[in-house]
């Protein structure tokens, strides 16, 4: 069978290109993630590997719809490779089932993985940037006006810290975080 993956980053954006392509290559099963490929975490990714046997053919429109690292996409293609099913990525005209094919998709991996690190490494210098000219300030602080009532609860171990982040709508680095900044603003 050949079984075709697609992945896009969010719900907003749409498949239909990817989905055309599918057709166009005669898929006969389809499996459609819509969340980052940051990892391998992803249900449909999952459900089509657990789907896949011996014989079929997984397609891809590209590499980066399969796999964002290129240690991802290695293992991927182990897993492929362990249950005898070949890969193909369109883009990249990648084919497994060739000695040239297996090549290739460690060198596309290492591309798309060195690709990553220079969007990661331009998106930080953007910042740096733009905190220099006083255009960037981060996340802006989660302000709750039941902090400091909160805060002498625990701190009189009337609740737990638990039960404080519960009632402050905070994650634990958060809620320590805002605990060390009032404390250094009250001077206690």
């Amino acid at each position: 069978m050949k079984i075709g993956y697609i992945r896009v980053s969010t719900d907003e954006q749409n498949t239909t290109r990817q989905e055309l392509l599918m057709h166009e290559m005669g898929v006969d099963e389809l499996f459609i993630d819509k969340t980052s490929g940051k990892n391998t975490n992803r249900p449909e990714l999952k459900r089509m590997l657990e789907f896949v046997r011996k014989g079929d053919t997984v397609i891809v429109e590209s590499i980066s719809r399969f796999a964002r690292n290129t240690k991802d996409l290695l293992e991927l293609i182990d897993k492929l490779k362990e249950k005898e099913v070949n890969f193909v990525s369109k883009k990249e005209n990648i084919d497994t089932s060739t000695p040239t094919g297996k090549f290739m998709i460690t060198v596309f991996g290492a591309v798309a993985e060195l690709e990553r690190e220079y969007i990661h490494q331009r998106q930080a210098e953007g910042i740096k940037i733009a905190k220099q000219d006083g255009k960037y300030k981060g996340r802006k602080k989660i302000v709750n006006d039941k902090f400091e009532k909160i805060y002498k609860e625990w701190k009189s171990k009337n609740i737990t810290a638990v039960r404080a982040m519960e009632l402050l709508g905070m994650k634990r680095n958060t809620f320590y975080r805002r605990v060390a900044e009032y404390e250094k603003e009250k001077g206690i």
